[in-house]
């Protein structure tokens, strides 16, 4: 997150602060990451394996920077792995990310924009010199637009994370709920978890509601999905659930934002949806979904890493597969 000494940038930037989840408190920030600065991880312990570092700009758009084999010192934080191996400008004596290889934050086109970081899709609930880097952990900061939200809990672009290796270097129990578990649609999506290795159950929708810490992939159109808390912060669009697209009333149509908040395409019959979201200390939520059957069964063709990589979220129709939010705003 950016910040600033004049008063106007502090104001913005103490309601910000106020504002994200994943901010943990400055002074705890602030300690760790002299250590950071200092040029070495938390500790003299092992150095995290198979870690990937991402950076990218306006929601997954553009690649700003991509390691596949950072460079790892000791126990590393995601602030200390970043320093590591970017060019990275700090205020609040190093505690905050105002910039990235001279990308800055602060305000694009009269936006608000600033560093976000997500670790294997779901964004960390403290600040990066307050979290540790786990073995095969994907790391991604990405700058972008917040004005319609700045609290975007989970994201497909890091896929197949969070599914492989977890979260807090926890690997959780996933389940594949169905509207139809024979159909093709569930079959898609649980062969291609276990093409990658990670051991998923399937079942009929409504079956894992009340598992907290289980890794839930609903396929079904939208019309037959559960009513859950997660699948309702969708329906009332970014602010609440950081995904940027809505279906209407029945289901039949689906509208995609861009990064302002406006609708920049409606799809109707054949249209879908992958998307994520997380409600609490929940584990993350993943929808499989479209405007009706077809529509879902396109969309569980599209559940892999190429078409969802450093995106997101990501909507399908016989066109092709479009990152959401799109361009814009």
């Amino acid at each position: 997150m950016s910040a600033s000494t004049d008063s106007s940038d502090v104001r913005r930037v103490e309601t910000t602060i106020c504002a994200r989840r994943h901010r943990a408190s400055l002074a705890a920030t602030l300690s760790l990451a002299v250590a950071s600065l200092a040029g070495c991880g938390l500790g003299a312990g092992a150095a995290p394996s198979a870690v990937h570092l991402l950076v990218t700009r306006d929601f997954g758009a553009a690649v700003v920077r991509s390691w596949s084999a950072p460079r790892v010192r000791g126990e590393e934080t995601v602030m200390s792995l970043l320093m590591r191996n970017a060019e990275v400008g700090t205020r609040y004596s190093g505690g905050f990310v105002e910039s990235i290889d001279a990308l800055a934050g602060g305000e694009s086109h009269g936006q608000p924009v600033d560093w976000f970081y997500y670790v294997n899709g779901v964004e960390a609930p403290k600040g990066a010199a307050a979290t540790n880097v786990h073995p095969g952990d994907h790391i991604w900061w990405d700058r972008h637009n917040w004005s319609q939200t700045d609290d975007i809990p989970a994201v497909v672009g890091s896929f197949p994370e969070p599914f492989l290796n977890g979260i807090g270097g926890k690997r959780l129990p996933v389940l594949v709920e169905c509207a139809q578990v024979t159909g093709s649609a569930c079959r898609a999506v649980g062969g291609e978890l276990r093409k990658l290795g990670v051991p998923a159950a399937r079942a009929a929708i409504g079956s894992g509601g009340g598992a907290a810490q289980t890794l839930r992939v609903v396929v079904a159109p939208w019309a037959a999905m559960p009513a859950d808390p997660g699948v309702q912060s969708i329906e009332r669009g970014p602010r609440a659930s950081g995904v940027y697209a809505r279906f209407s009333a029945d289901g039949r149509t689906l509208s995609l934002l861009d990064q302002g908040g406006r609708i920049v395409r409606t799809i109707g019959p054949g249209a879908g949806l992958l998307a994520a979201t997380r409600t609490g200390e929940n584990a993350p939520l993943w929808v499989v979904t479209g405007t009706d059957s077809a529509g879902a069964a396109l969309a569980a063709r599209a559940f892999n890493q190429g078409t969802l990589r450093n995106r997101f979220a990501v909507a399908v129709s016989t066109a092709g597969a479009q990152a959401v939010p799109g361009a814009g705003g």
